[in-house]
């Protein structure tokens, strides 16, 4: 008997053995079999790749090295805060060099202080995230490819984190296809600078066009083209007017080709000096200064008037008239921040201060098949104004003269995408027809435009956003306001793969506790009052008890009466209570969120060996059953036998 039940523990024991043993191999197996293989369980899918992420991977022309510098040490010591974020990054990069077939090497780099790790940081012009004397924090990214070509992320901001996935394959994406994107630009304002005749020389070109030339290949394009050659990336048109059908024609053709576009049209352009005679001062002010490009917009599904601006009183910004009269608020010129700006596109997501003056206004068509995202809106307390009282304007104050806010948040600047179809569906317009060489092919649909409109060209003029000075013999501009940044970002994403440009602002990684901030919440209005209580009566409690202490030390009465020493026994011991009373409050904010704290520690602990121990008795009890039921029949046959015979 003993022996069988020594036989039947061993059993017990060593299938549990067995068990653990066969648990270890299937982790083993799925090691080196499942390598690669992974299940994205979070609510926002935030380790999956976007479709687009994975076609630039797939279209990547050669191979790109990523070095991803991250100073542990010092973050733990400095910023420990950043460590989770940049094990998102960490895991981001590997999943996009596994995800890549090869065409992406990956090296990790932990800079120590005074390393070669460290100079080749600074030399490819990472950000030192360095703080309180200690040492040089790295947290950012260095690309090259076989061409000597660079590219940065200086340092990985924590207010970008739903913009990582694009600002890190955007870097890949120029590495991987170096050549700067072609920006056709056809303005009539004269970025570039203009003829001077009383010089005889031309200009000084605007910054902004100087900052886009640093960027990209800027082609200048003339008014009268016929056509737009299809090496241009982005067409960007400054104030369009009076542009001939064969260009209004050349611009659709663009579009329905899959050309992406940055319009600029403006209801009051500052820079435009059409109309303008030096003999006749009134000639100028009473030219038309707007601009529209009718009907392309109308065939995109959009709404603009060229004769209104939108003036708004929460946004207008203060000037001078002269130096004599004090600032005036000028509801016409706007300065919109951080608010103002769409944080679901990746173009304004990351600006602070944008800055326009007599902007016209953007909305859907009715019917329209596009679709119509704002990026640049005004506030509530809005309305539009003729434009023609902006014309010989002496004093702004004046535009508020019988302003009535309707209540709604104009399009500034707006994205239009979609499918779309041609301004000419009869064709080519005569004079294109007569054109010399053979015409053509007419295209009648676009089934994914992409267009960004801002309904404002002053933007773009010096006094809105940069100011220029002269330092040792040479121009040096410095920005006050994000407009330049506007348009770069604008066109940098435009410029981009159709894969990039789907590639938007994913979901954060820092995900809160829900259920904990719930608690603290509820925790908060039961208890706070009590708490406020509590405060108050310790500090009545203690300004009396001074009080009384202080007659102790008074010359005048050096002895406390009875009542007194009584009064002052009373106040410290009431102290006492209301200290610990205080104290016993402030602990029970916390009372249900660690109670909350601990059931996740016995879960998170607890589930996985109990659920092996379960398994392990389960196991047992149905070995045991099979084997009484096994030895119970065996008894049941030799005892027929037995008869039998």
């Amino acid at each position: 008997m003993n022996a069988s039940r020594w036989r039947r523990t061993g059993f017990g024991v060593g299938g549990l053995i067995a068990l653990a043993v066969l648990f270890l191999g299937v982790v083993m197996l799925s090691n080196v079999g499942l390598r690669g293989m992974r299940v994205d369980l979070t609510q926002n899918k935030l380790y999956t790749l976007s479709p687009g992420t994975q076609q630039v991977l797939a279209e990547l022309k050669e191979p790109v090295n990523l070095y991803f510098y991250f100073s542990r040490e010092a973050a733990a010591k400095q910023a420990p805060l950043i460590m989770p974020y940049a094990t998102r990054v960490r895991e981001l990069l590997e999943e996009l060099a596994a995800r890549a077939g090869g065409k992406i090497r990956l090296v990790l780099v932990d800079p120590q202080p005074f390393s070669d790790d460290e100079d080749r940081a600074a030399e490819y012009g990472l950000q030192s995230l360095q703080a309180g004397g200690g040492d040089a924090l790295y947290f950012g990214l260095a690309g090259t490819n076989s061409t000597d070509g660079r590219s940065v992320i200086a340092s990985f901001q924590a207010d970008r984190e739903g913009f990582l996935e694009y600002d890190v394959v955007k870097l890949i994406n120029e590495l991987g296809t170096p050549k700067k994107p072609v920006i056709g630009l056809m303005s009539s304002i004269g970025l570039q600078g203009r003829f001077n005749p009383m010089t005889g020389q031309m200009g000084e070109p605007w910054p902004i066009f100087t900052q886009l030339q640093e960027l990209f290949t800027v082609r200048t394009l003339t008014a009268d083209v016929d056509h737009i050659d299809k090496d241009v990336d982005v067409l960007m048109l400054v104030h369009p007017k009076g542009l001939p059908q064969k260009t209004l024609y050349a611009i659709d053709q663009f579009v329905m080709r899959g050309g992406r576009m940055l319009l600029l049209v403006d209801p009051n352009a500052g820079a435009d000096t059409s109309g303008q005679d030096p003999s006749n001062p009134l000639a100028g002010m009473m030219a038309s200064h707007s601009s529209d490009l009718a009907p392309l917009l109308a065939a995109w599904g959009v709404d603009y008037d060229a004769t209104k601006v939108i003036g708004d009183l929460q946004r207008g910004l203060e000037v001078r008239t002269s130096m004599q009269s004090p600032p005036v608020r000028h509801i016409g010129i706007l300065g919109l921040g951080h608010d103002d700006m769409t944080q679901k596109d990746v173009v304004s997501a990351s600006l602070d201060k944008i800055n326009l003056s007599t902007a016209g206004w953007l909305a859907a068509r009715p019917g329209a098949k596009t679709t119509f995202e704002p990026l640049l809106q005004s506030s509530t307390s809005a309305a539009p104004i003729p434009a023609q009282r902006f014309n010989a304007l002496n004093d702004p104050a004046t535009l508020r003269d019988g302003f009535k806010p309707t209540g709604i948040r104009y399009a500034l600047a707006a994205r239009v995408t979609g499918p779309v179809e041609s301004a000419f569906p009869q064709g080519a317009p005569p004079d294109q027809k007569a054109a010399a060489g053979p015409p053509a092919a007419h295209l009648a649909k676009s089934p994914s435009a992409n267009i960004v409109i801002i309904a404002d060209t002053d933007l773009l003029m010096d006094y809105l956003w940069v100011q220029t000075r002269e330092v040792f013999g040479q121009r040096v501009s410095q920005a006050f306001a994000n407009n330049g940044d506007l348009v770069a970002n604008i066109l940098d994403n435009l410029s981009g793969t159709s894969a990039l440009i789907s590639v938007r602002g994913r979901a954060t990684f820092s995900r809160p506790f829900e259920r904990v901030e719930a608690l603290r919440r509820q925790a908060d209005d039961r208890l706070r009052g009590k708490a406020l209580e509590l405060q108050a009566e310790l500090q009545q409690t203690e300004t009396k008890l001074t009080e009384l202490q202080g007659k102790r030390n008074d010359q005048s009465s050096l002895m406390l009466s009875p009542e007194q020493e009584a009064e002052l026994k009373r106040f410290v011991a009431e102290k006492a209570r209301v200290r610990k009373e205080l104290r016993e409050t402030q602990r029970g904010l916390d009372v249900d969120i660690n109670r909350l704290n601990s059931w996740l520690k016995v879960i998170n602990i607890g589930i996985a060996p109990l659920c092996v121990a379960v398994a392990g008795v389960i196991i047992l009890v149905l070995r045991r059953r099979r084997r009484t039921a096994a030895t119970g029949a065996g008894s049941a046959a030799a005892a027929a036998v037995s008869r039998a015979t």
